[in-house]
């Protein structure tokens, strides 16, 4: 069951990077086209009624423009190959997650390698969400970048042969604690990357260069929004996962907080996201301050995610490399 299962994580991370090349295609063969701009993502998050734009719209997810050309159909064609192999690298991501907890006859989340690859499976499902059932597709190349950069590293650098867990994690919060952390943390990376693709869209526009494949982004404001709503669920999960990893060292040690690196992180990722929930409610922090901060955010997350377990020795060291 073990080799299987890492059979097919090495096999998804090859499919991710195919994605990644179909997703890039896309962003290419939109280069020489000066597309109007697609608001898909703000009809979706806003919700607000638009004048009729059937003649100019260039859909995330379906391309329908009056006078279809071959370009179009090109770029549109490269964009569902990408969606088509993103599906595929994700049933294999699937099996390989859980013929890993088959083989360990526990749940897969008992070291570094099991963490991460446990949580790109999260993210890459609600990805998958997003984009069929919300035409987001402009979410494509960033995703299948970090999903392929992340799976490569796991099966590579991170991975460890399936052992016993070690006895602090033998508790019920083992489940609770590491659940709630993976899906805030897919929900904090699909925020950084919705605030990344912002990013590019605002220098875009302020040099004027809005063209190609960016046309295709959604406007400004829906991407800010996405960023936000992305955040404001996924803060009070991190919130819950700071709190029963305090229950559950009280458990394993015998004290609520000890000031361990990885509590301390974690305590730093939390303050860094609610100063960006508060600095939007209270100061009116808005777009490119707010995804920048939200790029610190997810940085913070990632450091405390794979960093500590790399660099620094704590009770938290389950990484086992």
């Amino acid at each position: 069951m073990e080799s299987w299962s890492n059979l097919a994580m090495v096999t998804s991370a090859v499919i991710y990077l195919l994605a990644v090349a179909a997703h890039a295609a896309e962003w290419a063969a939109a280069r020489s086209r000066s597309l109007e701009r697609a608001e898909v993502g703000e009809l979706v998050l806003v919700g607000a009624p638009r004048p009729d734009e059937s003649h100019l719209r260039v859909d995330q997810g379906e391309s329908r423009p009056q006078d279809e050309s071959g370009e179009t159909r090109r770029v549109d064609q490269f964009g569902r190959m990408g969606i088509a192999l993103t599906m595929i690298g994700a049933l294999t991501h699937l099996m390989g997650v859980v013929l890993r907890g088959v083989a360990a006859e526990r749940f897969p989340w008992g070291n570094m390698y099991e963490f991460v690859t446990s949580t790109l499976l999260f993210a890459v499902a609600i990805h998958l969400v997003l984009v069929l059932r919300c035409r987001m597709r402009w979410l494509g190349l960033p995703m299948t970048l970090l999903l392929s950069v992340g799976q490569g590293l796991a099966v590579t650098v991170f991975y460890v042969a399936v052992a016993p867990l070690v006895p602090a994690l033998h508790s019920v919060w083992f489940v609770i604690h590491i659940v709630a952390a993976a899906i805030s943390g897919a929900a904090f990376n699909l925020g950084a990357i919705a605030s990344i693709v912002y990013l590019i869209r605002d220098r875009a526009e302020r040099k004027d260069r809005v063209r190609g494949y960016v046309a295709k982004l959604p406007s400004l404001k829906a991407l800010d929004k996405f960023a936000y709503w992305t955040h404001a669920f996924a803060f009070p999960l991190w919130t819950f996962t700071v709190a029963a990893g305090a229950v559950w060292a009280d458990y394993a040690w015998g004290r609520f907080w000890g000031w361990d690196p990885k509590e301390t992180w974690s305590l730093v990722t939390w303050v860094v996201y609610a100063a960006y929930l508060h600095a939007r409610a209270t100061a009116g922090w808005k777009g490119r301050r707010a995804a920048w901060l939200a790029v610190l955010g997810v940085v913070t997350f990632w450091f405390n995610f794979v960093g500590i377990n790399l660099l620094v020795t704590g009770l938290h060291s389950y990484a086992g490399i």
